[in-house]
């Protein structure tokens, strides 16, 4: 089976946001949630790149291994996924993560801020798939659900699919890859693929 993976392509990556807006009219986010952002890395300065950040589905997820209750898990596919359900909103996940990818849908003091909420890779959440509980809604305020399941539709995640320039790759770890060396190879140079060696453990020219 195919292990889903992020790449970005910095060298492409035009800061244009569209990433952003998709990932949330998609799965109809919170405001004050982005689970997906644009960072600017040496802004104004020589070097200056643009990435697209947000959970990258690590291989051995820190979230996971920091979580008090076991709430995280990761699909065949390789997509790390939690449950709000067992979620404590304690925000060990916060701090463990290298992207910054879990957040809290709400400001103010610890317990007060709300279940965690972080990417899906498009992939849903425990309910059954497609489902309405799966998608979820607003209770009190809060976000209740996980968003669309694009994966079960057999579609890729909508932040990569609406990518102007393809900076944002998704799917089989394999096939980006390739993609991305392909393009290092015609270009001639590379700034790197972004938090991959960090994510995934392994070199994109392994």
């Amino acid at each position: 089976m195919a292990r889903m993976k992020f790449l970005c392509d910095a060298d492409r990556c035009i800061e244009c946001n569209a990433c952003v807006t998709a990932c949330k009219n998609e799965n109809e986010v919170p405001w004050g949630i982005n689970r997906r952002r644009v960072v600017t890395i040496n802004d104004g300065k020589p070097g200056e790149r643009s990435v697209s950040m947000a959970c990258m589905h690590c291989t051995d997820a820190p979230c996971a291994a920091v979580c008090p209750v076991n709430c995280f898990y990761t699909t065949a596919d390789g997509v790390v996924l939690h449950s709000k359900d067992l979620c404590i909103g304690c925000g060990y996940c916060f701090y463990a993560c290298p992207f910054g990818a879990p957040q809290y849908p709400k400001v103010g003091n610890f317990g007060s801020r709300g279940k965690m909420d972080k990417c899906t890779y498009c992939a849903g959440g425990p309910e059954a798939d497609l489902t309405a509980a799966e998608y979820g809604g607003r209770e009190n305020g809060q976000f209740t659900g996980y968003g669309s399941n694009r994966l079960a539709e057999g579609k890729l995640p909508l932040c990569a699919e609406m990518c102007s320039t393809k900076s944002l790759l998704a799917g089989d770890g394999e096939i980006i890859a390739q993609i991305f060396k392909e393009r290092v190879v015609r270009r001639g140079y590379s700034s790197g693929a972004w938090g991959w060696q960090t994510a995934y453990r392994e070199s994109i020219a392994s």
